[in-house]
């Protein structure tokens, strides 16, 4: 332990030192403090920094480390209504030295504070934007969604808001709109009605705040591989790793196929996946393996029948009693 604190205090050690060819140019004092971890020289006085040796390097300091952005504060992002880059005023009555305010400052320093709150929260636009990315987070938490998904959605939602399309419509359906362009985009196997129950939006409205997303931003997403559903949908269903190899393979035989141009993907990945338990000899039901993929029974035969005339020696299923 005790060889870890002085790891620690040799990060932090300084040097106070008094050279004539350095003078602070604020308050004309020659007294500087040199930072070991960072390079930079600081005037005692005022604070000031004076000069950095960006080719200094403590050798007590990790390797990865970067020195340049060490001092920094939380990085901006486009999920935050102030894209964490607002003020913040303390409400401790003192200053940064710790001196306490005088009381001539006191009511200065209050209305400052005062109009700080009004105006973060005073436009529309902020208070658009702090309910959409209330919404925007909640969503990511339920999905486990990546930062990059949620950046992405924030920005498309952003672009929305400047072009004064949300006026009239609904904030919650517009962020479901958004949520699922960036998963298509980044060929994350959401579905939109998916997304909707978790954010609890209607998934028809979702629907048309998506299409007229696309049709305003003129975004191009690429086509939805069915592959990327069969993981899931086996994952859900419990289907055995060896089936879902063989799900795989038969999709990849089926994705150049015109029968499939068209369908729903998740029906497609659905039904492939009831096809290979059947060869595969695996036990399992139309009922449970639709219900894992969220469609019907219904959809899933009609696929199946689609899928027949590709493969025709799959052995027909059962229905469901």
């Amino acid at each position: 332990m005790s060889s870890v604190l002085n790891e620690f205090k040799r990060n932090q050690e300084i040097d106070i030192s008094n050279e004539g060819n350095l003078e602070c140019e604020h308050c004309k004092s020659g007294n500087t403090i040199f930072d070991h971890a960072t390079g930079e020289k600081i005037c005692s006085s005022c604070g000031i920094v004076i000069s950095v040796e960006r080719e200094y390097i403590d050798p007590t300091l990790n390797s990865n480390t970067n020195v340049s952005n060490m001092n920094l504060g939380t990085p901006s992002s486009l999920a935050h209504h102030d894209r964490n880059l607002s003020t913040m005023i303390s409400y401790s009555n003192v200053d940064a030295d710790g001196v306490a305010i005088s009381a001539d400052q006191r009511s200065a320093i209050q209305r400052m504070r005062r109009w700080n709150k009004i105006s973060n929260n005073n436009r529309s636009y902020h208070r658009n934007l702090k309910n959409a990315f209330a919404i925007l987070i909640r969503i990511k938490d339920k999905l486990s969604l990546s930062d990059t998904i949620v950046e992405k959605s924030a920005y498309y939602y952003r672009k929305i808001l400047d072009q004064n399309l949300i006026k009239g419509r609904s904030i919650k359906g517009f962020v479901v709109a958004c949520v699922y362009a960036s998963c298509r985009e980044l060929n994350i196997p959401r579905t939109i009605e998916e997304i909707a129950e978790i954010s609890n939006a209607d998934k028809i409205f979702a629907g048309k705040c998506y299409r007229l997303l696309v049709r305003s931003l003129k975004i191009r997403l690429p086509s939805i591989d069915s592959t990327f559903h069969l993981a899931r949908i086996a994952n859900n269903a419990r289907i055995s790793e060896k089936t879902l190899r063989h799900g795989l393979h038969m999709m990849s035989l089926i994705k150049d196929d015109p029968i499939s141009f068209g369908k729903d993907p998740c029906a497609m990945a659905v039904a492939v996946l009831y096809g290979a338990c059947l060869e595969k000899g695996e036990k399992t039901s139309q009922s449970r393996i639709s219900m894992a993929g969220n469609v019907s029974v219904v959809t899933l035969r009609k696929r199946f029948l689609d899928i027949k005339k590709i493969f025709p020696d799959i052995p027909s299923g059962p229905y469901d009693k």
